[in-house]
């Protein structure tokens, strides 16, 4: 496994496993067992996809040393502000099971994430979490973050695949040494991303597939990835992504897939447009 640097001076695994979107408990449980056994160390969940219990659950059927493993779950909108996420972390680490987390971010940029983000300093300091971040926040939203705060974010996770670069973004990211970390890798599976005849062509050539080929081109461009998926061929598939290099000109060529357009339709600078878009989505904390 590759492992990138945080400006914490914590290591994060390049590739893990995303857990949206898998809401039964049990089945949960034995894909993140099954990950952890099969060469992976990096999972990721989050308040808002309801399976925090069963993710603490799969990690301690796996029988994986805690310290091997990289944790990261998201703080959801209505734990925003100080007192609640106090309160929102404790419940999580009790819903995982777990004593510490290895990453938190801040799901959204919403309402009073200053508050959210003192909270979030002073349970590192205590040793509940070991890095915090955000997710889906612009510039702007990171700039005030800095001006409120010693701590700069050591991740923000946003939309990032072959169609959707956000290259502004990542720049302002790289030069404040923030790390990317990519939800939906695979540009959550779209037929027009995977059977581009950009990517058949390279993974004919590399005895690969489309997929394969989109992962290689993150970790190349020193992407973190947490694609999702609940079947073991796949799962494997996925992290079979190191007995190959693309050449420049091929990671060029990916990158000139570009659109421009998140798969949203959101403006990241426009956080009412988030608010207005998950105002429903409030789930049991």
């Amino acid at each position: 496994m590759k492992y990138y640097d945080l400006n914490n001076g914590m290591k994060i695994p390049a590739l893990g496993l995303g857990v949206w979107q898998i809401s039964d408990a049990e089945q949960c449980a034995d894909v993140i067992s099954f990950t952890l056994q099969n060469g992976y160390s990096l999972i990721d969940t989050a308040t808002v996809y309801q399976n925090e219990a069963p993710v603490g659950e799969g990690i301690r059927r796996s029988c994986i040393p805690r310290d091997e493993i990289f944790v990261t779950s998201k703080l959801w909108m209505q734990d925003i502000g100080y007192e609640r996420t106090v309160s929102a972390i404790d419940r999580l680490l009790t819903r995982m099971g777990l004593d510490y987390l290895d990453m938190y971010l801040i799901h959204h940029p919403l309402g009073d994430y200053l508050g959210s983000w003192k909270a979030m300093e002073e349970a590192r300091v205590a040793g509940k979490i070991r890095t915090i971040g955000v997710a889906n926040f612009s510039a702007g939203q990171i700039r005030d973050i800095m001006a409120h705060s010693d701590t700069v974010p050591a991740v923000n996770q946003i939309e990032f695949h072959p169609l959707c670069q956000q290259k502004a973004l990542c720049a302002f990211m790289a030069e404040n040494h923030i790390q990317l970390e990519a939800w939906s890798p695979l540009g959550s599976g779209s037929k027009d991303l995977l059977n581009a005849p950009i990517l058949t062509v390279m993974a004919e050539k590399y005895g690969k597939n489309a997929g394969q080929i989109i992962l290689r081109w993150h970790m190349q461009e020193g992407t973190v990835a947490i694609p999702k998926s609940v079947h073991e061929q796949r799962i494997r598939s996925n992290l079979d992504i190191w007995d190959f290099e693309l050449t420049g000109q091929e990671m060029e060529q990916i990158r000139s897939m570009d659109t421009g357009k998140n798969m949203l339709g959101y403006d990241p600078e426009n956080p009412g447009q988030w608010k207005d878009f998950l105002v429903n989505m409030v789930v049991e904390s």
